[in-house]
């Protein structure tokens, strides 16, 4: 340890309260998680802000008895909340004997006891990572444009509903059935178009502004309207930090059975109120989805006969245990999981799911809508204006998830934007001054102009995802992203790198394969034939072990056939593929890498971050990309690793990782 550091230590043993300004004060000098108090940040590859160990264990019993978990817990001193996945075998241990929150990992006879214990798979106390919300919070008002409460009474008193005041709305307050009186298939019986009388409706443009300036683009969910798909019999949750389920622009179409609150382990989403409205975002995205169509209230949902619920997951220590068990709430009956949160997008933290949240992924995936797989959707991250790269989030840059990134109103990249190679494809958001913002519901029964970032956009994804799943409700979770691939438009959206894949589709690092088309997508579902089954092939490069001089790029080369030998392997044609890289740099922002399919496709894995000063460096980091989608995969492959820093880094290992099918889709 260094002197400093050591000085720093004595001062903390006289001061412990400075452990709390600390990393501000000095943010440069904490380089190591054993600097304060030994900080863990448990596998994530990071750098800044350190997470605390919370007085929960993840314990994984064989078997997965609930009687065994209790008898357990109880000869232990644990308390047994239960089962963290649904029939699984992890149960989250509570012992209010430690700590919430501390610096060190728990260490006595009890945790040596209980780990030596026959059934006893596994037992991992839960960490606290860092989460934030992808939108732009600021002190504002909801909108003055908003119909007084007053208004609200009348309208109310006239549908033989009662109507509370927003003061008296607290945590527990009792559901109001206010749909009373609003035909929610109106679309169904009439499917004509006409403008509905949402007070707000003028100010959703990226809903129908091609109709009123030529050239324009929108999401044409005029279109899939017209054919009669509302988003009835889709199941949409939002994972956030709660859910206004009295809202009257909510309440008709909010669904209790889509509905959770992790943090404080009961049924009810409501968010918790506090004079910052800090807690709007899941209410916020809840409205893009499912508001309710011609009810003289705010918007209008893209999907506004889908059925909408809440998990409040994000108001709390989020741990692993807290991901995995939001992402595998009520699997069968929820059919889109929206997430407009992840890791710091900071421009230098590396972070993903850990390991009870990759297990929820892919039950999800496996298991989720009756075996067709539960579709995740995800806001890439408001990074940009730090250099951020979205395939430093494991969430986004994971295939199981749907990757969505923003243009603003004119089609440019927003300041906040992070480019890379996973996002799939993007939505509309907010952009820079003069440019308007997503309109939408707000706490205390408001509505709001200003929502805003990658957070504003995913809901829209997901509300054009349930039209599509209404259409043909057999689609799986591959299948909707092919039909985003082949019918997201690149018109108007300006990028300087837009490029033509192997197969002849526009493809940006900044937008994906374009703009989101709701009536496009509609169509292609309504004749849609499920992709072959997904197969998966795994390439090693043969000597890993490279050393990258500073101001040098490594070239690498690796030859595949797709797995052609092994049929439950082989993969001929493209949808996700990874390049799975382990390696030591004196700043990991120095580094970036490139991939080159056969057919000439390049792909910017990661690109420059000047404020990645870590030098952890990356371990078994799987970059992905979505540019060689239909792609072949035979032929050559090539690596390219930029070392722009001062010193050499070290190529410890990398494989290519591909995954697709060995027949073409019959689409």
């Amino acid at each position: 340890m260094k002197t400093g550091q050591i000085l720093v230590q004595m001062i903390l043993k006289q001061m412990p309260y400075l452990k709390k300004i600390l990393p501000i004060i000095l943010p440069f000098s904490l380089t190591s998680a054993n600097d304060v108090d030994n900080l863990i940040s448990n596998s994530v590859q990071s750098y800044g802000l350190k997470q605390h160990f919370t007085n929960q264990w993840a314990v994984q019993i064989e078997g997965g008895d609930p009687k065994e978990a209790d008898k357990l817990a109880e000869k232990y001193g644990f308390i047994n909340l239960g089962p963290i996945i649904p029939n699984s075998e992890f149960f989250l241990f509570e012992n209010r004997n430690y700590r919430k929150k501390s610096s060190r990992k728990a260490r006595s006879i009890q945790m040596s006891s209980i780990s030596r214990e026959p059934k006893v798979l596994e037992l991992e106390q839960q960490i606290a990572k860092k989460r934030v919300k992808r939108d732009f919070l600021r002190a504002e008002r909801p909108s003055s444009s908003l119909p007084s409460e007053d208004y609200f009474r009348q309208l109310y008193a006239e549908r033989n509903t009662i109507f509370h005041d927003p003061q008296q709305y607290h945590r527990y307050g009792d559901y109001q059935d206010l749909s009373n009186g609003i035909d929610r298939d109106i679309l169904h019986t009439r499917r004509r178009y006409a403008p509905p009388n949402d007070p707000f409706w003028k100010d959703m443009w990226y809903l129908h502004r091609s109709e009123e300036s030529e050239g324009e683009m929108d999401h044409n969910v005029k279109e899939a309207w017209e054919m009669g798909y509302t988003g009835k019999g889709v199941v949409v949750t939002i994972l956030d930090d709660g859910l206004e389920r009295t809202h009257p622009d909510i309440a008709p179409n909010y669904d209790p059975m889509a509905s959770y609150d992790v943090n404080d382990r009961d049924d009810d989403p409501t968010p918790r109120y506090e004079y910052t409205d800090e807690n709007r975002h899941g209410t916020r995205c809840a409205g893009e989805v499912a508001s309710i169509f011609n009810n003289s209230l705010c918007i209008v949902g893209i999907a506004f006969n889908a059925k909408i619920g809440g998990i409040r997951m994000l108001d709390g220590d989020v741990t692993d245990a807290v991901e995995a068990a939001s992402l595998s709430h009520n699997l069968h009956h929820i059919d889109i999981y929206s997430a407009s949160w992840g890791p710091d997008d900071d421009g230098r933290t590396v972070d993903g799911p850990a390991t009870l949240t990759k297990i929820a992924f892919e039950r999800g995936i496996t298991q989720g809508r009756k075996g067709r797989g539960s579709i995740f959707i995800w806001a890439s991250g408001n990074g940009g204006k730090d250099a951020d790269s979205c395939n430093c989030d494991g969430y986004t840059n994971s295939i199981h998830t749907l990757s969505i990134s923003s243009a603003t109103e004119k089609g440019n990249i927003p300041w906040y934007s992070e480019a890379c190679s996973s996002t799939l494809a993007t939505a509309y958001s907010s952009g820079a001054t003069g440019e308007r913002m997503i309109v939408t519901t707000d706490l205390h029964h408001s509505c709001t102009k200003s929502h805003t970032g990658t957070s504003a956009s995913a809901p829209l994804a997901a509300g054009i995802a349930a039209l599509t799943l209404e259409a043909n409700p057999e689609l799986t979770w591959r299948d909707l992203q092919h039909i985003v691939v082949r019918t997201a438009k690149p018109v108007n959206l300006r990028a300087g790198d837009w490029k033509i894949n192997g197969i002849g589709r526009n493809v940006s690092h900044s937008f994906g394969y374009g703009l989101l088309d709701a009536g496009a997508m509609v169509k292609l579902a309504k004749v849609w034939q499920t992709v072959p089954e997904q197969r998966k092939c795994r390439t090693s490069y043969p000597a890993p072990y490279k050393t990258i001089p500073h101001g040098n790029r490594l070239h690498l080369q690796v030859y595949t056939d797709g797995c052609a030998g092994s049929p439950e392997h082989h993969v001929k044609y493209l949808e996700h593929v990874q390049a799975i890289v382990t390696l030591n740099a004196p700043k990991r922002g120095d580094i970036q890498i490139y991939l080159t399919s056969p057919k000439g496709t390049r792909s910017t894995l990661l690109a420059k971050r000047s404020r990645d000063t870590s030098r952890t460096g990356f371990r078994d980091w799987a970059f992905m990309t979505t540019h060689n989608w239909g792609e072949t995969a035979y032929g050559t492959w090539t690596l390219e690793i930029d070392n722009d820093g001062w010193d050499d880094a070290e190529l410890l290992k990398w494989e290519l990782v591909m995954y697709g099918t060995d027949n073409r889709t019959l689409n």
